[in-house]
């Protein structure tokens, strides 16, 4: 489905309330948006319910998206790093922040790291090391590793500064790579 052709759909929900038009958005997303869940889910059941969370909470606030402000695909990932921070935060994780020097922000290569951290029995360990962050830096993180999008696009989702974005993505990578240095 192309641009032009969601920006019809989403008009035709929320000006007429057309269903077809809404199965439509949903069905043209549902597996781009359940694969960037299922990757930071612990299991399959835990996706599929947190992707129904983030389609229902699209179509009940679909009459306030504006495609002006940005796009489909954008607005999606957006709900689906908020949705994926509510569920790590509703299994108790704590969310203070740890002090950071200012070495943290320095740019390392995490690449090969963040490849290792995508699957496995390690995925599993980061997700939750991650659940602990701030929110911001769970989506960022999430949406960089797991969503493939870039430190651009993630700006862009988050309505953050770029330069933010990166900071708070290396600081993270290096605190990764100190706890998991075992995996290294």
């Amino acid at each position: 489905m192309n641009d032009s052709e969601e920006k019809r759909l989403v008009r035709r929900v929320q000006r007429l309330g057309d269903r077809g038009a809404a199965d439509a958005l949903v069905r043209g997303r549902y597996d781009e948006i359940f694969r960037f869940v299922r990757r930071q889910s612990p299991d399959g059941d835990s996706a599929l319910d947190i992707t129904q969370e983030v389609f229902i909470g699209f179509l009940r606030t679909i009459r306030h998206y504006d495609p002006r402000k940005a796009g489909l695909r954008t607005w999606l990932y957006r709900i689906a790093a908020n949705k994926l921070t509510d569920f790590y935060r509703s299994r108790g994780r704590t969310l203070a922040a740890e002090p950071l020097e200012l070495a943290d922000t320095e740019p390392v290569d995490g690449r090969d790291f963040t490849e290792r951290v995508a699957e496995g029995e390690l995925a599993a360990r980061v997700s939750d090391y991650v659940g602990n962050e701030p929110p911001d830096t769970q989506r960022i993180f999430r949406l960089h590793v797991w969503g493939e999008r870039t430190f651009a696009e993630i700006a862009e989702i988050l309505r953050l500064p770029e330069s933010g974005v990166k900071t708070k993505y290396y600081r993270l990578i290096a605190r990764l790579r100190k706890e998991f240095s075992d995996y290294e």
